[in-house]
């Protein structure tokens, strides 16, 4: 019986805390290791030699891939400089993938498409972030001018002769002084010498 107890109670004990691992630096090196392998993945030629190696014939190793998939969680994925590594350890989890990168023509179409995606992926990606320019705007039209009374045009003048009639002369300006029919004014001097001369002369 007491022996039965003594079992009970042992089983029922925690373990003791020395044979619990724990990272000596609290997992950072860990988590670095961890972070450069899923980082490499990046790299087609470099699957592709984890595929001519038969790493992917080792369960270990594939239990191993899928672990590493806490990496695409928010928390982890902002320590990840070459995003491509994610995709790649997605892929990686499809059988017929790992089998297709162990020939170098896989090897080199995924390494293509990888370079393809860097040239274009930006410049596609700005044309759905940056916002459109806006139209031109367009000029303002004066605005209307008040609306001209029209003038009826003239009607031509007909051209008419003039006959030219020959006119009397202009009086001169010694006819204006003298009414017509008038004698000229003698004067009295004039009058007393000739009276005088006809005396001597009689």
């Amino acid at each position: 019986m007491a022996s039965g107890t003594e079992s009970d109670d042992t089983a029922d004990t925690p373990p003791p805390t020395s044979s619990i691992y724990k990272d000596p630096d609290d997992g950072r090196q860990r988590f670095l290791l961890e972070l450069e392998f899923v980082q490499c993945l990046a790299n087609p030629t470099y699957i592709h030699y984890l595929a001519q190696n038969r790493y992917f014939e080792d369960e270990a190793f594939i239990g191993y891939l899928k672990y590493l998939q806490y990496w695409q969680r928010p928390e982890y994925t902002r320590f990840i400089m070459y995003p491509h590594c994610l995709f790649f350890l997605e892929q990686l989890q499809n059988a017929n993938f790992r089998a297709a990168m162990a020939h170098p023509g896989n090897k080199e179409l995924a390494h293509r498409q990888q370079f393809y995606f860097w040239k274009n992926y930006r410049n596609n990606r700005l044309k759905h972030i940056l916002p459109r320019p806006l139209p031109e705007p367009v000029p303002a039209l004066p605005p209307p001018a008040p609306p001209q009374q029209v003038v009826p045009p003239v009607p031509p003048v007909p051209a008419t002769t003039v006959s030219v009639t020959a006119t009397a002369p202009a009086p001169s300006p010694m006819q204006y002084s003298m009414p017509p029919g008038s004698a000229p004014k003698v004067e009295p001097r004039n009058t007393g010498v000739d009276r005088r001369k006809r005396k001597k002369d009689g």
